[in-house]
């Protein structure tokens, strides 16, 4: 019980100044970290302002003091209790806006690897369809074979049809895609664990049915059908998987550790972040190609222009370069690699 008010009110008043000052601080730098010592005394304030508001509240002729104090404990409940929720937020923002492009721009060499060597692929598989056509059989997996049969048959069927393309087979074709090319990339990185070789093999592979696929339909005059088919998923799908792979690329090159002095349990443990870092890249990439191509993909002209597939595509890739070449620049001037 307060017997003297006025003299409560001077002895407390100060250590509600510095819960305030302390609050001002906080909410004026969101990115601010206390100290341990600095954490336990702004909990002590925010205990002893909590035990005032309680103590004072019996003295209705006191309402501004009781609003200041309700306030005040308000505020400092909030810091307390979505701190952690708030750090949180700014670390996955930076993560997403500097820390994966900086980690893909410093294994940039790995990544032009990984699409030379995909690329070979692709020459490779054009090469095959063009010079024996019964290759398609031979070289592609059943499921797409399956389904991608004569070109012109399926750009008639496709252009014919007036139905929900999400339905049916062609949902359950999608969602077939959108597996296989996660596992692709998961591959990927996960063969670098046999030096490489594994990586290279799915890399160059997945080039083959690209090429064989691509120089199909363009032999059957039907560019402009595969080009609104795979650009507005492909441009982001195909660089993805090449991600997977320039991950793969460096995990291999830890391993072998050609030039270094560091034992392989050092090297492993220096590259497992930017792997982490990369191939959670490689997954927001695949979890928007995948929305992409079940809801607009599949959908073909007269639904859906080409032209507008084909300009959605171009503007992805275009803000994918962007982003992946200019993101986190500054911050990457500002705080160097150690």
């Amino acid at each position: 019980m307060i017997i003297d008010l006025q003299k409560f009110v001077t002895i407390e008043r100060p250590f509600w100044t510095e819960l305030e000052s302390v609050l001002n601080l906080l909410e004026n730098n969101p990115g601010r970290k206390l100290s341990l010592e600095e954490l336990r005394r702004f909990h002590y304030l925010y205990e002893r302002a909590s035990a005032d508001l309680g103590r004072i509240m019996t003295f209705a002729s006191e309402p501004e003091i009781c609003r200041y104090l309700e306030s005040l404990v308000a505020r400092a409940y909030g810091e307390i209790h979505e701190t952690r929720e708030k750090q949180t937020d700014v670390q996955l923002v930076k993560w997403f806006l500097h820390t994966w492009p900086q980690t893909f721009r410093r294994h940039i060499r790995a990544f032009w690897l990984s699409v030379i060597i995909t690329v070979a692929g692709v020459i490779f598989g054009g090469l095959a369809i063009a010079l024996d056509p019964e290759a398609k059989s031979a070289i592609l997996p059943e499921m797409f074979a399956n389904h991608l049969g004569d070109p012109n048959e399926r750009v008639a069927k496709e252009e014919s049809s007036q139905s929900d393309h999400l339905s049916g087979g062609k949902s359950t074709f999608s969602a077939a895609l959108m597996r296989n090319n996660i596992s692709v990339a998961i591959r990927a990185l996960a063969l670098g664990m046999t030096f490489g070789i594994g990586t290279i093999v799915v890399l160059f592979y997945n080039g083959i049915i690209l090429g064989l696929v691509a120089v199909d339909y363009i032999l059957a005059g039907q560019t402009v059908f595969l080009l609104g088919w795979l650009m507005p998923h492909g441009v982001i799908e195909i660089p993805a998987i090449l991600i997977g792979g320039q991950a793969g690329l460096v995990l291999a090159r830890a391993l072998i550790g050609r030039g270094e002095r560091n034992t392989i349990t050092v090297r492993l443990r220096v590259v497992s972040r930017d792997l982490a870092n990369l191939i959670g890249g490689v997954a927001l990439m695949l979890v928007w190609a995948g929305f992409v191509e079940a809801f607009l993909s599949q959908y073909h002209a007269p639904v859906v222009p080409y032209w507008a597939k084909i300009a959605f595509g171009s503007f992805e890739l275009l803000l994918l370069i962007l982003f992946l070449s200019r993101s986190g620049l500054e911050a990457k001037k500002t705080h160097p690699r150690t």
